[in-house]
């Protein structure tokens, strides 16, 4: 294990959990009030999934995927983080309009009101489309909490990890075939 700090993208337990479960391959981010700058930025092109249990809540997912919430518990602030995947930011994108994120909310688990509320938040700043490729891990890892793991921020230096994710032994959450069609799907929203 590496002493060096490996970033880690932080996001709600139940979206971590789609992204490892092929449910959906995109994020949308607009940056939490931490920020650096306080404007939402890709800091890395391969990140851990910190799922985090932080602004999640059970009526903002579609109705088919409220259960996730049990199933994917999470991290609480100030417990050991236990890390079930990481990703591969393919592409990012942003988006601006109502129009552009009507496109894409079939492609998250979120409820369409949700998904506004985050392109309306900070409206001067583009809401971000992460194109992502998870891995499961075949064994979680889990590291002790640190004070500065806490707060609402998108990225986080997790400490004590290996500095390469694929080093681990695990899988694509999609197959290549998989992957590209429901890639295909995202840009073809995206007028790309």
């Amino acid at each position: 294990m590496s002493q060096s700090p490996v970033l880690a993208l932080k996001e709600w337990a139940s979206v971590c959990h789609a992204l490892l479960e092929g449910e959906q391959i995109i994020d949308l981010r607009k940056g939490g009030l931490h920020e650096t700058d306080r404007h939402f930025g890709v800091a890395a092109s391969r990140a851990w999934l910190y799922p985090t249990v932080e602004h999640q809540r059970r009526e903002l997912l579609l109705a088919a995927y409220r259960h996730w919430i049990d199933l994917a518990p999470g991290s609480p602030v100030g417990a050991p983080i236990t890390l079930h995947g990481w990703v591969e930011v393919i592409e990012s994108h942003t988006i601006t309009t109502p129009e552009a994120l009507e496109a894409l909310t079939g492609k998250v688990i979120w409820t369409a009101d949700y998904a506004e509320s985050r392109l309306k938040w900070k409206h001067r700043d583009p809401l971000w489309v992460l194109v992502m490729r998870a891995h499961r891990l075949a064994e979680p890892i889990t590291v002790p909490w640190v004070e500065g793991y806490g707060g609402c921020t998108s990225w986080v230096e997790l400490a004590g990890l290996p500095d390469d994710p694929s080093s681990l032994a695990g899988e694509p959450a999609l197959s290549d075939e998989a992957f590209a069609a429901r890639l295909k799907g995202v840009r073809a929203a995206l007028g790309s």
